[in-house]
């Protein structure tokens, strides 16, 4: 359906040309931000629920610390003999929590880059969309390409989305660290890609100045040195 979407949009616009921003990938970005604060949610959740457990444990381990600090010598060898099990299943546990946790940071993080992704490309596009210097049909590729951006990007969403509702089913922690390795390398690829388009339309328009004034307001509009 999303495919079908876009397919309708790009038809849309190589017939009348460059469609208003608010007609045009702007209504899924909208979503697209919406599932991605979900999904950064729903793994602080987990975060704060993984966090409350690690203190748990922590006090666990410290209360089978204190316990052992009170004994006499004599009686510390059988003591810790009757308790390693135990002790090792405490420390085991919370390295578990504390990678997992780490887990959980690395799929946020990877959630925020995709956020930004989609707030660049609606700062760049409304600039552009207004930009004199650029023509109708120099609009209509831009469009194109954050087409393309928008829908790479709601597939990495989509990704995330996985990953976080793995942690409830059977998915194996080999094939979540595949499906996270695999959302972390094509978020990158699409921001360094949305970054170079982006500074490669701004050069442009710089380029296009009538002169020094119109110049200098081209560069504080992008941002440009």
């Amino acid at each position: 359906m999303f495919k079908r979407f876009l397919f309708t949009l790009v038809l849309i616009g190589a017939t009348f040309g460059p469609i208003p921003e608010a007609q045009a990938v702007n209504p899924w970005a909208a979503i697209i931000k919406a599932a991605i604060k979900k999904v950064v949610k729903a793994v602080d959740l987990m975060i704060q629920r993984r966090q409350n457990k690690v203190i748990k444990l922590q006090n666990a381990q410290k209360a089978l610390e204190n316990t052992m600090a009170k004994l006499k010598l004599e009686q510390i060898a059988d003591w810790v003999k009757k308790q390693r099990d135990l002790y090792k299943k405490y420390y085991d546990e919370l390295k578990t929590v504390k990678a997992v946790i780490s887990l959980y940071f690395r799929i946020k993080e990877i959630a925020q880059k995709e956020a930004l992704i989609v707030e660049q490309y609606q700062k760049a596009w409304a600039l552009f969309h207004n930009d004199k210097h650029f023509t109708a049909d120099e609009l209509l590729y831009m469009q194109k390409v954050y087409t393309g951006i928008i829908e790479q990007t709601a597939k990495n969403v989509d990704l995330l989305t996985l990953v976080v509702k793995s942690f409830t089913t059977q998915m194996s922690d080999a094939k979540r660290l595949e499906i996270i390795d695999q959302a972390a390398k094509q978020v990158d690829k699409v921001y360094d890609e949305l970054t170079t388009f982006n500074n490669e339309n701004k050069r442009l328009s710089l380029s296009r100045a009538k002169d020094e004034l119109d110049a200098k307001v081209i560069k504080e509009l992008y941002g440009i040195d």
